[in-house]
């Protein structure tokens, strides 16, 4: 069985004392470890995030199958390092490509070659030799139709023509098309660039060619073998994986000897564990933002720890395109989608759901750039304004009954809105619902489960609207509007497009901005794709999604920032400390 597919639901007592007992009881910011002679690297960083994972392997084809960045990060190491403030640094390679160097030729024909050199006596997990081939293979195999990988329609891997390693130290990679982001090919979000694949595991099974077969095989979840800061040693579906830190590590042995992650979807059950000490970290959604806060007040005076709002993604509401779903049709109306559009308070949602501490967003694209004014200026809003709602949907041939509701030519406007369940996409779909009720929309309300969730047919098929957060970084975000990337059961429901919206322009600027080497060209294209999705309104931005982080003061080392970026919170993690 597949980690998503077993119930999990512990009670809070248990979970602490199963946690409790994992670390040896309940441990306080001012424990000890053991005697004065221990260090940090004695102990067990025990960290809760929200989600099981369908695995944690950086590039895996699991349908809808992609999860948050802790769950990746200490498993996985790739080309190049992004930290908290965007800052791209080279990890499994020397030196990163430049520009106009031997490392970064462009051709006359439009065509680039990038040029990598492995650092020395690299290894996987399980001892084998890491070379160059394997990320041929990983190459290879991503691009392999029928598997499902869900980069595989999506740059870069669909500008690289041909991976290529002549020695085991070197990397070459020709690209048929332009790509600006070269030498930074993770992309935020679910956009990892080209992680390597352990060819000594997966290339007999793979050679195979069934895609089921290679798609269960042992290696995307309890056999996984990796080169992160963190082996695998064990994998508990419902409950826990667990980790000791990779001595072959290429940035160095992690500080603390084990990791262990808790998969609590109750964010009660991470919260007691935090204020009992059972658990050092609570990242990825453990707790909900009010808890956070909560905690916040909690710990000031004691210094107890350390809660910051991270951003990376974005939050939105976004609509059903496909004919054989959508319900109701008028949903296909733009005036419809602009009245909606103008029924939401958001900066009410934000005092709701982050206490005021949130920001609202209009465009898919970062607001702290010097040229965001330009995109700003060009962008069509929708203030909350009902008696402009009224009015596009009386154009839309909608009038209200008697008790206030919309009704037109297909009858009742009844429209669904789902999301995943939690505290803070409950609220969320609450408000939003209650909000459209009182303008005359009739909304039904859908919680998805976890399980649900991580589903990608589930979250494609929804009738109406979906509540989603996608990663912030730009390429994952066009991505996401993307026709080539329309989720469906050809590409196992892995494509980040999952309403079907399609615009033909839209589509043009998204491949030209891929290509663009340009910096002011990029910025016109920019302003022309956030103009377009903004008049179109294929989706409704709603805010920056913060994740609390919230980590006891005896874990030391972690660099975390509130701004936009495409870096996680847990790139420095072999580098952390429980003191």
């Amino acid at each position: 069985m597949r980690p998503g597919m077993m119930p999990r639901y512990l009670s809070v007592a248990a979970l602490v004392l199963l946690v409790g007992c994992a670390i040896g009881g309940p441990v306080t910011p001012s424990q000890s470890s053991g005697s004065g002679q221990e260090s940090g690297q004695s102990r067990t960083l025990v960290a809760a995030m929200a989600n099981e994972p369908p695995s944690i392997a950086a590039l895996a084809p699991i349908a809808g199958g992609f999860g948050s960045n802790f769950s990746y990060r200490p498993f996985n190491a790739f080309i190049e390092l992004i930290d908290d403030r965007g800052v791209v640094r080279p990890y499994l390679v020397e030196a990163l490509p430049a520009l106009n160097t031997e490392t970064w030729q462009v051709f006359p024909d439009g065509r680039m070659q990038t040029r990598y050199r492995l650092r020395p006596n690299l290894t996987w997990h399980d001892g084998a030799p890491f070379t160059a081939e394997d990320f041929v293979f990983a190459w290879q195999v991503a691009m392999t139709p029928g598997l499902g990988f869900v980069n595989a329609n999506a740059a870069p891997l669909t500008l690289i023509e041909e991976v290529r390693a002549p020695d085991d130290r070197t990397l070459i990679i020709e690209w048929h098309s332009l790509f600006p982001e070269a030498a930074t090919m993770q992309q935020g979000g679910s956009i990892l660039g080209l992680p390597a694949l352990p060819r000594h595991i997966l290339d007999v099974v793979h050679r195979a060619g069934n895609p089921d077969a290679f798609a269960s095989h042992p290696y995307w979840t309890t056999g996984f073998v990796g080169n992160g800061p963190y082996r695998l040693e064990r994998w508990e579906f419902g409950a826990f994986l667990e980790g000791t830190a990779f001595e072959n590590h290429v940035l160095g042995r992690p500080k603390i000897d084990r990791l262990r992650i808790i998969f609590a979807e109750d964010s009660n059950v991470a919260l007691a564990n935090l204020r009992a000490g059972t658990v050092h970290l609570a990242i990825d959604s453990a707790i909900d933002f009010p808890q956070a806060l909560e905690l916040k007040r909690e710990w000031g005076p004691s210094n107890t720890g350390v809660f910051v709002p991270t951003a990376r993604s974005f939050r939105s509401i976004v609509f059903q395109f496909r004919p054989e779903y959508v319900s109701p049709r008028s949903l296909l109306d733009l005036r419809v989608r602009k009245a909606l559009a103008h029924t939401i308070d958001r900066q009410a949602l934000n005092e709701v759901l982050f206490g005021g501490e949130g920001r609202t967003t209009d465009t898919i694209f970062d607001a702290d750039v010097d040229y965001y004014g330009r995109i700003d200026r060009a962008l069509a809003k929708f203030p909350y304004d009902v008696r402009v709602s009224e009015r596009l949907m009386v154009e839309a041939g909608f009038t209200k009954g008697g008790d206030g509701t919309y009704a037109g030519a297909e009858g009742r406007f009844v429209a669904d809105l789902r999301s995943g369940a939690g505290a803070e996409g409950d609220s969320e779909r609450a408000i939003l619902a209650s909000t459209w009720r009182q303008a005359g929309f009739d909304i039904t309300e859908t919680a998805l489960s976890p399980a649900q969730s991580r589903d990608g047919e589930a979250r494609g098929v929804f009738p109406g609207m979906y509540g989603q957060a996608t990663g912030a970084g730009e390429t994952n975000q066009i991505a996401s509007f993307s026709s080539s990337q329309i989720a469906g059961p050809a590409n196992r429901w892995s494509g980040r497009n999952r309403q079907g919206w399609s615009h033909a322009e839209f589509d043009l600027l998204a491949e030209a901005f891929n290509k663009t080497l340009d910096p002011e060209q990029r910025i016109q294209q920019r302003v022309r794709m956030a103009q377009l999705l903004s008049e179109e309104l294929p989706s409704i931005m709603l805010h920056y999604n913060l994740n609390p982080t919230v980590h006891l003061a005896a874990l030391k080392g972690l660099v975390l920032s509130s701004t936009l970026s495409t870096g996680g919170t847990s790139w420095n993690m072999h580098e952390w400390e429980l003191k």
